[in-house]
């Protein structure tokens, strides 16, 4: 079955999707972007065959089957229920949305509709985080003690920096967290199979001004400490105002008889600490586990990266669309996580307190 999908968004992101949608055999029906002429534009762009007027012609076109959100946060909400009201299969990108009420009612409303409706936690399908995730999830690791990650961005390290998600409005409460810490909790749970249970927290706003916003309110960076179900302790650092890191995710877990480390900046291979020695595993598929070697998709020593898996996500998407069910495929109950976790974040650093999360049913 060829799917065809359509893009709700023209930027960056939607050129990502695109890519991915392609290397996973669909055909690109359609993009909708903030005017008819942008919408002309991004299609010539992006090579997908119409730009519609708006995202009402978009749903209202018969042969589009799967629909791709790539636009600013806020308008999540309201563009991925107009999408599963037209019984469509939908992929939203991060954060979800904006607040846990409407990130439930998106998981409700997709169930209700039985439409297949994930978000692109791509880090998930790095080769070397499936190697992680067996390593860890197979015992080889040994009792979970501690867990220590950071991802940490410059692109908007001076006032002279701006963008869209610094304004509150457009982007959320919460930006440094929202956008790319929301990556971060998403694999020490995917990877660990564990829960976070508690945090606390403290932001900082180091520019309360930028050239197109005058008064910035969500955070640049963001320090927490957490617990976990299964008794880890664990700190995160995230930033995107620290010099020379473009896009550093980097995760330790620690462990009674093995630590691992992955660094999404360099994701070819996998570190394993142990107290008589050390040692790091390449991308090598005649040598991984069958989840990771599935998707290493070239021979080792030919560099894969963020849209390699990228493109696995998207290719998973689709075959949970075609009926088949890929085994740790992010999902609006995902999603819906993350959101939570935010929100839990920002009350902890708003408080000064410890604030408790709860387990998902289906993961207690």
């Amino acid at each position: 079955m060829t799917l065809t999908a359509g893009f709700v968004g023209g930027g960056f992101m939607a050129d990502v999707h695109s890519r991915a949608a392609r290397s996973a055999h669909a055909r690109l029906g359609g993009v909708v972007s903030s005017t008819p002429e942008r919408s002309i534009e991004a299609a010539t762009q992006l090579g997908i065959d119409h730009g519609y007027a708006n995202l009402d012609e978009l749903l209202a076109d018969p042969a589009i089957d799967v629909v791709h959100i790539c636009t600013p946060n806020a308008q999540h909400a309201a563009q991925t229920l107009a999408v599963i009201a037209a019984g469509k299969h939908v992929v939203c990108e991060k954060p979800l949305t904006l607040t846990v009420a409407d990130a439930e009612r998106l998981v409700a409303a997709a169930r209700e509709a039985k439409v297949t409706a994930t978000v692109p936690f791509a880090y998930r399908f790095h080769p070397m985080v499936r190697e992680a995730r067996a390593r860890v999830q197979g015992g080889e690791t040994g009792r979970l003690f501690s867990i220590h990650g950071s991802y940490l961005q410059d692109w908007l390290l001076t006032e002279a920096d701006d963008n869209w998600r610094v304004d509150a409005e457009a982007g959320g409460a919460s930006r440094a967290f929202a956008d790319i810490g929301s990556h971060l909790v998403d694999l020490i749970e995917f990877v660990t199979g564990d829960r976070i249970t508690r945090v606390a927290a403290t932001m900082r706003t180091f520019f309360g001004s930028r050239p197109n916003h005058p008064a910035v309110t969500n955070e640049d960076a963001v320090a927490v400490v957490l617990e976990t179900a299964g008794g880890a302790l664990g700190t995160l650092l995230v930033s995107q105002v620290a010099p020379g890191r473009k896009n550093r995710l980097h995760l330790e877990i620690a462990g009674s008889a093995e630590s691992i480390g992955f660094d999404q900046e360099n994701p070819e291979s996998l570190w394993l600490g142990r107290r008589r020695g050390s040692e790091v595993i390449p991308r090598d598929p005649e040598f991984l586990h069958a989840d990771a070697a599935r998707l290493s998709l070239v021979p080792s020593g030919h560099a894969q990266g963020y849209q390699d898996a990228f493109n696995g996500f998207v290719t998973d998407t689709y075959a949970a669309i075609a009926g088949e069910a890929p085994d740790g495929l992010p999902r609006f109950e995902d999603g819906l996580r993350a959101v939570q976790l935010t929100e839990a974040v920002m009350r902890a650093a708003a408080s000064g307190e410890w604030v408790e999360l709860a387990v998902p049913k289906e993961a207690e």
